[in-house]
């Protein structure tokens, strides 16, 4: 393996801090200067021929790493593994892409079917005043009278946003410097690690079962100081399960003795069998609280909406002016005038009931196959596997894919998620497919 010369790489790097160290790097990378697969000089021998401190080399190497250009650190050396340099999420930017006739079992997503209508909803939102202002408002008071009297505690500040992984895109990066740690429940959502990453956060994985969050694994992460712990409190995303009564009391317990930020992601929303729960009943001075709209009511509403003191709430405000300083007032309007319908009511109702329906016609045929699955809520099946990369290559020969669990986790696998809440039909033929995969 080719060892590159901390002098001759001294000598090409003109810039001395950290963002022009890396883009400089990556450039002599691009351009074949420094080869793939060759070991970078030692990050301290480097720095001082660099005339600067380990610490800035090191961020221009964090952030080299985060780009998936080099991997490695410490004793075993840093090493080239990539020449691109963007901020695709390493995750999310590598799902598959399959074939017409393949079943995608994938993702987890709702059926637009059984979504509510936009039509009238968004004829009555047009007629707003506030349409095309160019005001940076946080919120429109009636998407924020219609929901204060559902949301799960009462929050200092709301703020409207462009879905809920924006609402903690956003949050993340106003709150969460580069190195900072992060306590965050695992497995979790493929795009909460992605962000994390894309933050720079050091994250502290916290242990789950089918209550939530384990309180002593929460003990533990807790300890290393994180500025926040994120975590889904109502059905979540990956494994089905929510957090109960008693695990919240438990977890409330262990986090009254730290400052800690808590940031909970309600994404599924009001599809959801359970209610909405929060430890903002606990914390408010430092609970952020999204529950995002795309699941229950549409996600070209592009909508979730965020609660948090107030001070939270205008930092995150602040960050949001690089780019759209507010979430669009026709969908706001569209959204808050969905909330007041009863037919949106019975639409919603429906919907859960045959995402139900789907998610246990599936379990039923895994039961006929000797296999117990865990039956929870949503729009997925998580599923333990004897061997991940053999489940997912048996069930792709039968036509079907699903998500393979190793995303979900910072360093681990075992596991499959198998999207239920499209699946109207031949819940038989997956079931076999999947004992074949399972047990190989």
């Amino acid at each position: 393996m080719h060892q590159v010369d901390a002098e001759w790489l001294a000598k090409r790097l003109m810039g001395r801090d950290s963002k022009g160290i890396a883009v400089e790097t990556a450039r002599l990378i691009r351009t074949g200067e420094i080869q793939l697969g060759a070991r970078l000089p030692a990050l301290r021998d480097l720095a001082f021929r660099l005339g600067i401190s380990p610490a800035t080399l090191s961020t221009a190497w964090a952030d080299l790493r985060r780009q998936k250009v080099i991997s490695g650190r410490g004793r075993n050396g840093t090493r080239i593994i990539g020449e691109a340099i963007g901020r695709a999420p390493a995750r999310t930017g590598r799902m598959g892409h399959y074939g017409p006739d393949a079943l995608d079992l994938s993702r987890a997503v709702p059926d637009p079917a059984l979504l509510p209508r936009l039509d009238e909803a968004l004829r009555n939102a047009s007629g707003s005043a506030s349409i095309n202002s160019y005001d940076r408002s946080r919120i429109e008071p009636e998407l924020e009278s219609a929901l204060r009297s559902s949301w799960p505690y009462t929050p200092d500040a709301m703020l409207a946003t462009n879905g809920g992984y924006n609402a903690v895109f956003a949050a993340v990066h106003a709150l969460v410097l580069a190195g900072d740690t992060v306590a965050c429940e695992e497995p979790t959502a493929i795009r909460l690690l992605d962000i994390l990453e894309d933050a720079g956060a050091h994250i502290v994985p916290v242990a789950c079962d089918d209550e939530g969050p384990i309180p002593e694994s929460l003990s533990a992460a807790l300890d290393a100081n994180p500025v926040l712990f994120l975590y889904q409190p109502r059905t979540h995303s990956v494994t089905g399960r929510h957090v109960t009564d008693d695990r919240m009391e438990a977890l409330a317990e262990r986090l009254a003795r730290r400052s800690t930020l808590i940031l909970e992601d309600d994404g599924l929303g009001d599809v959801s069998a359970h209610p909405a729960r929060s430890l903002g009943t606990r914390f408010p001075d430092r609970v952020i609280h999204v529950r995002s709209f795309s699941k229950s009511y549409g996600p070209d509403l592009r909508l979730a909406v965020m609660s948090a003191p107030e001070e939270i709430i205008e930092r995150v405000q602040s960050y949001r002016l690089f780019s759209a300083g507010w979430t669009s007032r026709l969908l706001q309007g569209a959204a808050a005038w969905l909330l007041g319908q009863q037919e949106t009511t019975r639409t919603i109702d429906n919907a859960r009931r045959v995402y139900a329906e789907r998610r246990n016609a599936l379990l039923d045929a895994l039961d006929r196959e000797g296999i117990t699955g865990y039956r929870g809520d949503g729009f997925c099946i998580w599923l333990p596997v004897v061997a991940e990369h053999y489940a997912l290559i048996t069930l792709a020969a039968h036509g079907i894919a699903v998500l393979p669990g190793e995303k979900c986790f910072l360093g681990g696998s075992g596991f499959i998620r198998i999207g239920t809440s499209m699946l109207d039909h031949d819940h038989e033929t997956v079931a076999k497919a999947i004992a074949l995969a399972i047990a190989p």
